[in-house]
């Protein structure tokens, strides 16, 4: 009778460990966190237009992946060629907030463009000559492989980032109807996955 009673013990922390195990798989996965999103941007295919350059024989190195939600910001101009009262929409810049893996907010991303962790750790881009973009969703902003900006200087984190990939973007194009005045502006959602790398 001991013995029974001993068993049964012993397999009650085994049953609760089995069942917890069953209670975190069956949990919905919350697929609009930042980890996550990071995390799905690892499986994603880069087009050829925006991947990193090889550099042989080293390569490169990922310094840091942040996930951006924000505006995409724009506002209303003469549309060259057409007549008086004729607008179209003009990109002004943007403004986000970047996240890391563990979904803490780390950091902005606005107007140069630039991004900022802390005072001491930021960097601004400039497209490369001729631009290196690609478009895997027509419905969303381009994907993008930026270079840091002539004349400024990456800091802290950023010092040593040779490339910067926009990738994974979702929204952010400019509406659809054109303005309707030179006053009017646009912000609009989007989201991106911003990856910096370095050449090693």
């Amino acid at each position: 009778m001991k013995k029974k009673k001993s068993t049964t013990i012993m397999l009650l922390p085994l049953l609760f460990t089995i069942t917890m195990l069953a209670c975190e798989k069956n949990e919905p996965v919350n697929s609009t966190t930042p980890a996550y999103q990071i995390k799905a941007s690892e499986k994603l295919s880069i087009p050829a237009e925006i991947e990193l350059p090889i550099n042989s024989p080293y390569g490169n190195t990922r310094i840091a992946t942040y996930y951006a939600t924000g505006v995409q910001k724009y506002k209303a101009q003469q549309k060259a060629g057409s007549e008086t009262g004729t607008y179209e929409w003009v990109f002004v810049a943007p403004k986000a907030e970047l996240y890391d893996v563990t979904n803490k907010k780390v950091g902005t991303h606005g107007a140069g463009p630039f991004w900022a962790i802390t005072t001491a750790d930021s960097i601004f881009a400039q497209q490369f000559t001729p631009a290196r973009t690609a478009t895997p969703d027509a419905s969303s902003i381009p994907w993008l492989l930026l270079m840091p900006k002539t004349g400024t200087t990456p800091t802290g984190i950023f010092s040593n980032v040779a490339y910067i990939q926009r990738i994974a973007t979702k929204g952010g194009k400019a509406p659809a109807a054109a303005p309707q005045s030179l006053s009017d502006t646009a912000a609009v959602y989007y989201t991106a996955i911003y990856r910096f790398s370095k050449k090693n």
